[in-house]
This record gives structure tokens, C-alpha cells and sequence, in this order.
């Protein structure tokens, strides 16, 4: 065949937890199609098109109703949910992927009326986000304010994280990654903007990483190690999370507890570490201090892949690429062209936009 280039991106990713046919993998990507909170056909579909990836990681789902804070994002606490995620991971399994649920607390990125009946929007500390948000109902709306959650919300919080990731292994999830990032709940405890409590879930980077440490460790133990990853940051202002000055701090400590934990990856964010100095020696920090699998995502393409893992990298994920190019690996392993997403449609209900992207035709593409 012509065009085909070889290099680690396509090469088998072997670890003792898990075996993975290349080395791409399927960023969680919001997608809006859950209706009524329940993953679908329409779904399976989407994520059977993708099976090229080693590993496909699903878009951000509740592990709660006070996680709900997205229009049509997908839960994983009740049986319903189960049995349409069970949908999806049958499709990818038979297709020889592997797939994680990721598990997305919105915390203070919520609207109430994006929520079910009986859902909160709840928070480190009652300080809402500045930022707007879709809802279904009403139109973009400014974010409702959070409630800030007292000790007794924290445990709750844990366990439902712990039920819902033992809820995705029922449904024939290979793992779940918790999703640390991008200003959700989990980050919104770890920086000061956010969390400004003075118990021992805030202050000091230790108190501030306390909820994060104790929800994958017990997520860990309920699950085992080799099917736990965790997404992470950095220096992102998505979501109203400005940098502070122990940030470098709060992440090398964060991955050294990860390294103490047995997680099976770190899943790195790191396209606003990489634009600075300080940026690029915390990614370095942070390789250095876990053994384990580093998925790094941020806009990679080909070249830039094969030199983060040339690097160290384990593995690199895509995401929007992998919106417009179902057969993402074949026409980055044969360097066909790639398609355009459609950014009108990330988040419509329907399958414009989600299902009807074509895979290259290889016969006469090669």
C-alpha cells in the first residue's frame, strides 16, 4: 500500500491492565444526543463508527441528577441508563475496541433547568462561574448559582462517583476516567478561585486535592487499578478556571498521589501547558513522577503525535478530528485527507452531524 508511514502511533500500546491495538485514542467529546439522559442507538452508532481507535473514551456522563448540568448529556445512576450504555459498549466490543466511561460532575457549570427532578447545583463554595450555558428550555442562560456543598454532599458526592463507575463495569465498560479537568467539579475544588472553603477540603494544596485523592481512591478500590484513569488540565481557563500561584505545586503533587494510587493513566490536557516554559517542565514533572500510561491531548496532529511519543507519551488523543473522520487512524496511517467538522452541529439532537460523516473509500484513496 501506498502512503503508509509507520511510526508508535499505530503500534500496539501492551500493559499489564490493559492491550490496546494502536495508540489513538477517542477524547471524550460532549455531543448533546443523550434525550432524556439515557444513551441511545443514535449513540452506539456514533461510537461503533469510531471503533479504530485503541481506546475510546465516551463523552462526560453524571455519575449523579446533581451532575446533570448540560442539556442531553448522558447519565450512568440509574438501571435505565445502564441498559443504554450496555447498547454501546456491545457495539464497540464486537468491533474489537476498547471504551472507558468517562464520569463528569458539572458542579457550579449548571443550570437548574438542565437538571432532573430532585437535581442540585452544588459546589465547593456558593461563588458561581461567569460564564452562560444552553438549556433546552429556555435558551442560553447565565449559570445558576451553587449551593456549596457541606461535608455531608462531599460524601455523598464520593459515593455516587463510586456507584456509578461500579454501574459502568455492569454495562460492560472496560474502565472509567475521571474527569479532573476543564472546570468541572473535581478541578473546582482543586484551584483557590473555585474553592474557597476553610475546612478540610480547602486552602492548602493538600486540603484542596482531598476530594479529588479520596474519590479516585475509593473509585479504585471498588473497581481495581487497571481500570481507572483520571483527566487533567493544566493552566486551562476553560470554564473560569484562572491560574494560581500553586498551581505547579497542586499538579505534581496531584500525579505523585496518582503514582502512589496504581492508576492506570493520566489523561493530560496539555495545549496551555505547552505555550509556556513553566507549562512544558510541569508536563515533564509530571512524567517523571507517574510509571503508568500519559495520554496527552491538545490538538495534536500526525507530526506533533509521533514527537509527544517519541518523547514519552503512551498515547495521544483526538477529539474533533475524530468528529468529521470516523476512520480517523486508517487516514492518519495512510495520510489521506482530512474532513471538516461541522461546529454548527456539536451539539444539535440529531444524527446531522454526528452519524453522517463517510469513512474514506480505501480501494481507491490508496
Amino acid at each position: 500500500m501506498k502512503n503508509e508511514h509507520s511510526s508508535k502511533l499505530f503500534e500496539a500500546l501492551a500493559s499489564p491492565a490493559i492491550q490496546l491495538r494502536n495508540r489513538i485514542v477517542m477524547a471524550p467529546m460532549t455531543r448533546a444526543r443523550a434525550i432524556g439522559g439515557i444513551a441511545n442507538e443514535l449513540m452506539a452508532l456514533y461510537y461503533a463508527q469510531r471503533h479504530e481507535a485503541g481506546l475510546i473514551i465516551t463523552e462526560g456522563t453524571a455519575p449523579s441528577r446533581n451532575g446533570m448540568g448540560y442539556a442531553r448529556i448522558p447519565g450512568i445512576y440509574t438501571r435505565e441508563q445502564m441498559d443504554g450504555w450496555r447498547k454501546i459498549t456491545t457495539a464497540v466490543h464486537s468491533k474489537g475496541s476498547k471504551i472507558f466511561l468517562q464520569l463528569m460532575h458539572t458542579g457550579r457549570v449548571a443550570h437548574k433547568s438542565n437538571l432532573p427532578v430532585g437535581g442540585e447545583v452544588i459546589a465547593p463554595s456558593n461563588i458561581a462561574a461567569n460564564t452562560s450555558i444552553w438549556t433546552d428550555s429556555e435558551g442560553m442562560q447565565r449559570v445558576s448559582p451553587p449551593r456549596a456543598m457541606v461535608t455531608e454532599d462531599i460524601e455523598v458526592a464520593k459515593l455516587e462517583f463510586v456507584r456509578a463507575a461500579l454501574n459502568a463495569v455492569e454495562a460492560g465498560f472496560d474502565g472509567v476516567e475521571l474527569h479532573a479537568a476543564n472546570g468541572y467539579l473535581l478541578e473546582q475544588f482543586l484551584n483557590p478561585h473555585s474553592n474557597q472553603r476553610n475546612d478540610r477540603y480547602g486552602g492548602s494544596v493538600e486540603n484542596r486535592s482531598r476530594f479529588i485523592i479520596d474519590v479516585t481512591n475509593t473509585v479504585v478500590e471498588a473497581v481495581g487499578r487497571g481500570r481507572v484513569g483520571v483527566r487533567i488540565s493544566p493552566y486551562s481557563t476553560f470554564n473560569e478556571m484562572p491560574a494560581y500561584p500553586d498551581l505547579e505545586e497542586t499538579y505534581n503533587y496531584l500525579s505523585n498521589e496518582f503514582e502512589k494510587l496504581g492508576l492506570l493513566y493520566i489523561h493530560l490536557i496539555d495545549s496551555a501547558a505547552r505555550l509556556k516554559p513553566v507549562g512544558l517542565e510541569l508536563i515533564t514533572t509530571i512524567r517523571q513522577n507517574f510509571s503508568n500510561l500519559l495520554i496527552l491531548n491538545g490538538g495534536y496532529d500526525k507530526h506533533s503525535a509521533e514527537q509527544a511519543l517519541d518523547d514519552g507519551a503512551d498515547a495521544i488523543s483526538f477529539g474533533s478530528k475524530f468528529i468529521a473522520n470516523p476512520d480517523l487512524p486508517s487516514r492518519l496511517r495512510y495520510n489521506l485527507p482530512l474532513d471538516e467538522a461541522d461546529v454548527n452541529t456539536f451539539y444539535t439532537a440529531g444524527a446531522v452531524g454526528y452519524t453522517d460523516y463517510a469513512r474514506v473509500k480505501m480501494a481507491t484513496a490508496l
